[in-house]
């Protein structure tokens, strides 16, 4: 497909030569991992890592453990919404450090939080700053990277959370029952990147449009012609993976028994594992998206039911995490890849559907699986969260 200008709101062309040459592209994926690893690894996701940690510190039932996941998601959901409405106008790059301030802001919190309040605002402020990260720097790529090298792009930038995930372990076992310590870990390395976000994310075109339905950048309709799809099925995949992200470690130290090494072991396997999702891209180019989808939505489904089945078995528990890892980081960045696809003109509003969609599916199944949980057995909980992989895997684009 032949390479198109993008539109700005004064109706001239970028430029091919205003795009990215070859290390502009390398630092810009960089510093989107990077952004990315901090923002879900760090700031969203850890706090699944340290459940076991926090129920003992602040009395949490697993009704709570799932409110508290709730509320986080909730915020990406409002955060999301306000990154998709200001990155055109603002530009990607200061749409991409607000993120990255949120989140040393949010995990800084957390660290001191003297009581389960302070600790459920930490969490929701952290949270949030994943919904502000996605949408610019699916902005920079789309408007800044030569075609052909974007779906690439985006899925090596999208693969930060296996990343994050991934590097969340070590130094949650390092910290051993000083998971304060470990959040201030995260704090510093969140601005760290934050800094270099600053330097390496371009600004992408910008719009000062006052009216939207005249701005280009912004989609014509409210969804997008073919949204629907992608809606639905963001949504099952969201809601499917708030059992393994909320309450799978705890699962494993709890009802497993394997410890808090093994099951912290088992953490780092997941986002290890995940950072093969960075392949998106490429099992679309060779499988297609539609079979792609279906395949990685069972692998899904399985590997939830698997882990909460037999959570004693380490092996088992390791090789569920592995594929978990793996199946949701990838499906989240064929879900990218929709999103831009859905909505060429507005890369940053599809890709922000798609993703709000799966933070409002995951926080609605977060307290339910915990409330599951608690009335009958989290076995139960996670067979219930896989039928809607299940489910999901029948929803394909066209």
């Amino acid at each position: 497909m032949a390479e198109q200008d993008v539109l700005t709101d004064a109706g001239e062309s970028l430029e091919p030569d205003q795009r990215l040459g070859r290390r502009g592209a390398l630092r810009l994926m960089v510093a989107g991992l990077s952004l990315i690893a901090v923002c879900y690894g760090f700031a969203r996701f850890a706090y699944g890592l340290f459940v076991p940690a926090l129920r003992d510190e602040f009395a949490l039932t697993a009704g709570a453990v799932g409110m508290i996941a709730s509320g986080s998601y909730v915020a990406y959901c409002a955060a999301i919404i306000g990154s998709t409405l200001l990155t055109p106008r603002l530009g990607g790059r200061a749409v991409a450090v607000a993120a990255g301030v949120i989140a040393t802001l949010g995990v800084l919190l957390v660290a001191l939080a003297p009581t389960a309040g302070v600790l459920a605002a930490g969490v929701l402020i952290a949270g949030s700053s994943t919904g502000a990260a996605s949408p610019p720097l699916a902005h920079a790529v789309a408007h800044r990277v030569p075609e052909r090298a974007r779906n690439g792009t985006q899925a090596v930038i999208n693969a930060g959370t296996g990343v994050g995930v991934a590097v969340a372990g070590p130094i949650a076992l390092l910290a051993h029952d000083q998971w304060r310590a470990a959040w201030i870990a995260f704090a510093v390395l969140c601005a760290v990147v934050t800094v270099g976000v600053a330097i390496a994310v371009p600004d992408g075109p910008r719009s000062r449009s006052g009216d939207a339905r005249r701005d280009p950048l912004l989609p014509r309709p409210l969804l997008p012609p073919g949204s629907g799809r992608m809606i639905a099925a963001a949504a099952l995949t969201g809601a499917s993976s708030a059992a393994m992200w909320t309450f799978g470690r705890d699962v494993l130290a709890g009802a497993g028994g394997v410890g808090a090494s093994a099951s912290s072991l088992a953490w780092i396997v997941l986002g290890a594992c995940g950072v093969a999702g960075a392949a998106a891209g490429d099992l679309i180019r060779r499988f297609g998206i539609r079979a792609s989808w279906s395949a990685l939505m069972l692998a899904l489904a399985a590997s939830t039911v698997v882990l909460a089945a037999l959570p004693g078995v380490l092996a088992v528990a390791l090789l569920a995490s592995a594929v978990f890892g793996a199946s949701y980081i990838a499906l989240s960045g064929l879900l990218l890849i929709w999103g831009t696809e859905v909505d060429p003109q507005a890369p940053a509003a599809g890709v922000g559907l798609a993703f709000l969609l799966i933070a409002v599916g995951q926080a609605v199944g977060a307290p339910v699986v915990g409330a599951v949980s608690d009335g009958t057995s989290p076995a139960i909980a996670f067979a219930a969260a896989a039928v809607l992989a299940v489910l999901g895997a029948g929803i394909r684009p066209r």
